[in-house]
């Protein structure tokens, strides 16, 4: 089942935030994610919030139907104009994800993004993505999505090699992410993404070679490349448990990093962020790096986190009880956070060491200074970066991420 919700304050059921939230706002960017919690089936590796139809059968009635979605949606963001008041910002980036967004109808996607765009403007350059299952799109649909505004789409690959797959419970056939790029081609998206995961329990590294080497050969600008993580309560943990299928160590999940950054170097992809290649500085993810550099983004539907000026919140995870609760006049917000200021020091370092820019020094306190001298020293930071007064990781530091990070913010 879904992960649970992080603990925080009550939310104020209109929704309100402090004044502090919105000091300055003009000066920070402005972005939408817009969640659908619907799949056809559960993959074995997956807690994000989403619901099948079964899951959902008897527990939500009609306000959980995916048929009204897109309407209950546009309610939050027509609350999220009226809590933003008078701020005239446009959204630069909106990321449509899930679960499965193409389980409904292009339309209803056209729809969602039509009410960000009533509501508060789309920048002329915004960037306008949604997530795909390769089974659940052809090129009608992607014609429909483009013509609607969308620019950018990301496609769920994950694997080239049959058994990888079915390990992970995917139902779409190899080959057809790889098509699915070709047809968005077609439609005339600027930015494919396509989406791999490494680690997977019986993948051998011919097959993660593999499965690099179709997607390259597809001709997506942009790639992701994620170890597999496996989350407790989840079909793979409890099939790991049971000693049906092999862990896979960090050794391996190192070596298949190796391998990725090899083959997407060899074949024009430059990473920009730890787990992110692209082919064009213009091909980055434009709204993943709101994100990583502490943008302000809204984040609609059952689950979805948020984060203005400093103030974070979530909303209730079941979609019966946001439609109720939009239903009802109420903000679906589920609690909230405000952050000080040496959290937001504290993620900055965390998030922004992950990019190719890396982290100013400035932000490191004496400790933290002390240990980015000895990640230099060990060759997990870059010297040109160092000297200017960065910290970069070399791709021995991306490998210990991690680990480096936690030095840092100390």
């Amino acid at each position: 089942m879904p992960s649970v919700l992080p603990d925080g304050e009550p939310m104020p059921e209109d929704g309100a935030l402090p004044a502090s939230a919105l000091h300055a706002a003009g000066d920070r960017p402005l972005a939408f994610y817009l969640h659908v919690p619907y799949c056809a089936t559960r993959c074995g590796y997956c807690d994000f919030n989403t619901y099948t139809a079964t899951e959902l059968r008897g527990s939500g009635g009609v306000l959980a139907s995916r048929d009204n979605y897109a309407e209950t949606l546009a309610d939050e963001i027509r609350l999220a104009r009226k809590i933003l008041g008078d701020d005239t910002r446009q959204a630069r980036t909106v990321f449509v994800g899930g679960g499965t967004p193409t389980l409904l109808a292009a339309g209803d996607l056209v729809r969602m993004l039509d009410v960000v765009r009533e509501e508060f403007g789309l920048a002329d350059d915004a960037e306008v993505t949604t997530e795909a299952n390769p089974e659940s799109v052809g090129p009608a649909y992607l014609e429909a999505l483009r013509a609607g505004g969308f620019n950018r789409i990301s496609f769920g690959m994950q694997s080239a090699r049959r058994h990888v797959l079915k390990v992970l419970d995917r139902t779409h056939t190899p080959g057809r992410p790889e098509a699915c790029v070709a047809e968005a081609r077609a439609a005339g998206f600027d930015h494919v993404n396509l989406d791999l995961i490494y680690g997977t329990p019986g993948e051998s590294d011919d097959d993660w070679r593999a499965s690099l080497e179709a997607a390259v050969g597809a001709g997506p600008d942009h790639v992701s490349a994620y170890a597999l993580i496996v989350e407790e309560g989840t079909r793979l943990a409890r099939r790991i448990r049971r000693g049906e299928v092999p862990m896979t160590d960090d050794d391996v999940h190192a070596d298949r990093y190796l391998i990725a950054d090899e083959v997407l170097g060899a074949a024009g992809y430059d990473w920009y962020e730890v787990s992110n290649w692209a082919t064009t500085d213009a091909g980055r993810c434009l709204h993943n790096e709101l994100y990583w550099r502490g943008a302000d983004w809204w984040g609609a539907g059952p689950g979805a986190h948020s984060h203005v000026g400093g103030v974070r919140w979530w909303n209730v995870k079941h979609p019966g009880a946001y439609a109720a609760a939009l239903s009802d006049g109420r903000s679906p917000g589920a609690g909230r956070e405000v952050l000080s200021d040496e959290d937001r020091r504290v993620e900055r370092i965390l998030l922004e060491l992950r990019l190719r820019e890396g982290v100013p020094l400035a932000l490191l306190r004496t400790t933290g200074l002390a240990a980015a001298r000895k990640a230099l020293a060990d060759g997990l930071l870059e010297p040109g970066p160092y000297e200017r007064g960065r910290a970069v990781l070399t791709l021995r530091g991306r490998l210990l991420a991690d680990g480096v990070v936690r030095d840092l913010v100390d």
